[in-house]
């Protein structure tokens, strides 16, 4: 009786199109994510159809500060990438990013994906991308890198690092649930082995993921908590390429005085680190952000709202 039930229910929201503030919120998010320098005419984000699980929307193939209008966005389906119309136009190539995400984490409600430059050098480089802030939180304690070099199989003919079909994009959605996190100390860039476990949980263990040479997807339970965590990962990425800088400059001596006497320190410097938030902080430091996080996504609506590249013919998302 219980399947009976869930099934009618299931039915009853297909029968429902989405509401327009869906779309509504999904065209500003496109414009939030390009005032924000996450996306530049690359880059996209979707969202899993609410009366339907099995089908997603994203934009057409635009540079997402020019998506303006319900007819820029199509709808997809989670099991193969393939457009419900099928006369739709050209579609993004990395739609399968998208799809698989969906189809591993039934909690994923919207994804982003990235080549913010503030990101790319922690996807080809040892140091690891952890948050340095408490804002960061929301990224995760440590973003793991997926190298989609391990993955390529005999007929795929090009190694572009584009995820441009489902085995790609199911083996990105694996890393971010890896069977083993990357050491919090590490110094050398590792491809690790992605874990498949018979039932994947609703989340992913790891909200962010890093692609190596390429950028970065995140995922989140609604259009604006995926917006929020782009956005303050390339934040932190920015921070944490500020102070790596600073805290080599002082430990080779480059910059300021190692006693607070003026005196040179002689003889070899003691190395130091930037001070990352532990696991628990990074948690707790979203657990509390994410009930005030409704204030930086009205401000950013706002502000899109007022500059003239950006046209939402549905009008404003509720609530901004």
């Amino acid at each position: 009786m219980v399947g009976d039930d869930e099934q009618r229910s299931a039915l009853l929201r297909a029968s429902k199109p989405p509401s327009k503030d869906l779309f509504s919120t999904l065209i500003t998010a496109n414009h939030i994510l390009h005032n924000q320098n996450v996306v530049d005419a690359y880059g996209h984000i979707s969202v899993r159809n609410p009366q339907d699980p099995n089908t997603f929307f994203i934009s057409k193939s635009l540079a997402p500060a020019l998506v303006a209008s319900r007819d820029d966005l199509e709808e997809y389906h989670v099991a193969d990438a393939s457009p419900v119309n099928a006369d739709a136009p050209k579609g993004f190539a990395e739609r399968f990013i998208h799809s698989e995400i969906y189809k591993k984490y039934h909690g994923v409600q919207s994804v982003v994906h990235a080549h913010a430059e503030a990101v790319l050098p922690f996807s080809i480089s040892s140091i690891p991308l952890r948050p340095v802030f408490h804002m960061a939180g929301v990224m995760g304690p440590q973003c793991p890198v997926y190298d989609i070099a391990q993955h390529y199989r005999n007929s795929d003919s090009l190694h572009s690092m584009l995820v441009t079909n489902e085995h790609l994009g199911a083996s990105l959605a694996a890393g971010f649930s890896p069977s083993t996190m990357l050491s919090k100390g590490t110094s050398m860039l590792r491809s690790f082995v992605t874990s498949q476990p018979d039932v994947a949980p609703d989340m992913p263990a790891c909200p962010t993921i890093l692609m190596r040479g390429h950028g970065f997807t995140c995922v989140g339970t609604t259009i604006e908590e995926a917006v929020y965590r782009a956005v303050y990962t390339c934040v932190n990425a920015r921070v944490q390429t500020q102070a790596v800088l600073m805290q080599g400059g002082f430990n080779v001596g480059l910059v300021g005085e190692r006693f607070g006497g003026g005196e040179k320190e002689t003889g070899p410097a003691k190395h130091e680190d930037v001070k990352y938030l532990s696991e628990r902080e990074a948690k707790d430091a979203w657990t509390v952000n994410q009930g005030h996080a409704e204030r930086p996504w009205k401000l950013w609506c706002a502000e899109v709202e007022r500059l003239p590249l950006y046209r939402n013919e549905l009008g404003p998302p509720p609530g901004a």
